[in-house]
């Protein structure tokens, strides 16, 4: 008889050896199966519940651990230890599409999500930003409703062109980025090929407690790559994960893909007489104004061991500050500070911050019991405060309670106004007439028509012209020339629509 006294052996999460690998309990060898095969309910109960539910937004992702190191110095404007010179802290980097669900392609053309967890030995510090530096809408009242219109609709299940249309030209603040979707940025060709950015404004608090703002610039050292839209679909049809394959692999092979990030600063009296609203997210800061200054490098170095477990439970949220980092007026950031934050405690769970991949590297939190919660204190520590008995109180010297901004005091329910260029559709066409050449130009005209091709209410396809025609008149004439030929909902290849292939 073979020694099987030292070879692992299956057992059940309790623990308890199992019997087989292979059979069920049943009357006989060809009866019915009886209920109490406690490992077989076991097993089947377990794989039922596999899956926590996807995210709403940026379902379908991957992503690595790696290193931030900070080569420059910033600490004139933030007291963030990981900012500090020559700090290096680990991190994690989820890279995602917006629209998409589980299992859709990796090269849809989408926005990218950019999301960074810093484990800092102040706490973990969260980034949640995309690939644009800008973004559709400016007030998170809409947020529900811009990711409705990129959805599917109820009946069909279809995504669905009408709609994400007839939103974008209701909503002229979408232009800016619409104009950066539909060029050559909406199509990366990786991940590791693409640069992100925090897209927000932020504020920076140095330790004198003076206050700046600030946005969050991650280039990619190994250059820009697109990918055209006929290469997007050929790839959508051969190879759905193409991004999370090319990530994965070059970490395997040892190139190991990293990013300069530098920040714009601006001090923290400029925003109020600023020629346009700073907090703005459908905005960028001329670099002209408020040059790049550089941070340091993150380097992504490590494939997660187990994918749900890293990357599908990681938890990214906007409200995971520390001290010398906080929040601004931007009233997009302050929907998401609220918004994220539940959105794990639904999807993961109200403990999901105690996950390893989650976990900071220390805590000190009165939180106490909810579901799934495996970490607490010793029962002679307090479980309230303040107390008398040695728990742990609240420290302003180190959280610096120096954060936040003046404001008027009203309540209103209006976008802001106040700044002489707080237009939808300024920057939009400064981007395709300064920042884009001719041939980039000609890409964007042949995605928009194809796009918009396949919007099949005449009245929205003139209503998709007019809102071009604001960002650009050349730009508006030539889709309109690119659509002529075709019938509402066909096709426009790039021979109707006169581009050079």
């Amino acid at each position: 008889m073979t020694d099987t006294s030292s070879t692992p052996f299956t057992t059940t999460n309790s623990g308890a050896p199992v019997a087989s690998d292979d059979h069920s309990q049943s009357v006989g060898a060809d009866g019915p199966v009886v209920l109490h095969d406690h490992y077989l309910v076991e097993k089947l109960a377990q794989f039922n519940r596999e899956r926590v539910p996807e995210r709403v937004v940026h379902a379908k992702g991957g992503g690595a651990f790696g290193t931030f190191q900070t080569t420059g110095d910033v600490s004139a404007y933030t007291r963030a230890s990981l900012f500090q010179p020559g700090a290096s802290v680990q991190m994690l980097a989820r890279f995602s599409t917006v629209a998409g669900e589980q299992g859709s392609p990796d090269t849809w053309r989408d926005p990218r999500g950019f999301a960074l967890k810093f484990y800092t030995d102040e706490g973990n510090y969260d980034l949640v930003g995309n690939n644009t530096p800008v973004f559709f809408i400016r007030d998170g009242i809409k947020f529900p409703d811009f990711i409705h219109s990129q959805k599917r609709l109820p009946g069909t299940h279809l995504r669905d062109h009408n709609m994400q249309w007839d939103f974008w030209t209701l909503s002229p603040e979408s232009a800016h980025q619409v104009t950066w979707l539909m060029g050559d940025r909406g199509l990366p060709a990786s991940w590791r090929h693409m640069d992100g950015f925090g897209s927000h404004t932020y504020q920076w608090i140095n330790a004198a407690g003076e206050k700046f703002w600030v946005k969050y610039h991650f280039k990619t050292n190994q250059g820009i790559e697109i990918l055209s839209q006929a290469a997007a679909d050929q790839i959508a049809g051969e190879d759905a994960d193409f991004h999370i394959r090319d990530l994965s692999e070059a970490i395997d092979r040892g190139d190991f893909p990293s990013w300069t990030l530098s920040v714009q600063v601006m001090p923290y009296a400029d925003a109020a007489t600023y020629r346009f609203n700073p907090f703005d997210l459908t905005k960028v800061w001329p670099h002209s104004d408020y040059p790049l200054i550089e941070v340091g490098t993150m380097t992504l170095d490590r494939n997660p061991a187990n994918y749900f477990a890293e990357i599908e439970q990681a938890t990214f949220a906007p409200s995971n500050f520390v001290p010398g980092i906080a929040a601004s007026p931007d009233k997009m950031l302050l929907a998401r500070i609220f918004s994220y934050a539940d959105a794990h405690r639904y999807r993961v769970g109200t403990n999901h911050a105690q996950l390893p991949v989650n976990a900071p590297i220390s805590s000190n939190s009165y939180s106490k019991d909810g579901a799934m919660r495996f970490g607490f204190k010793d029962a002679s520590q307090p479980v309230y405060a303040p107390n008398s008995f040695g728990g742990p109180h609240a420290s302003p010297e180190r959280a610096g309670d120096d954060s936040g901004w003046e404001s008027d005091g009203e309540l209103l329910r209006v976008a802001a106004t106040l700044h002489p260029e707080d237009d939808d559709f300024g920057q939009a066409g400064t981007l395709v007439r300064e920042v884009l050449d001719d041939a980039a130009r000609d890409r964007l005209v042949a995605n928009i028509a194809g796009h918009v091709s396949k919007v099949t209410i005449p009245e929205l396809r003139e209503r998709v012209l007019h809102y071009w025609a604001q960002v650009d008149e050349t730009l508006s004439a030539r889709v309109a020339a690119a659509l002529a030929p075709s019938a509402p909902g066909a096709d426009v290849s790039a021979e109707e629509a006169g581009i050079p292939a």
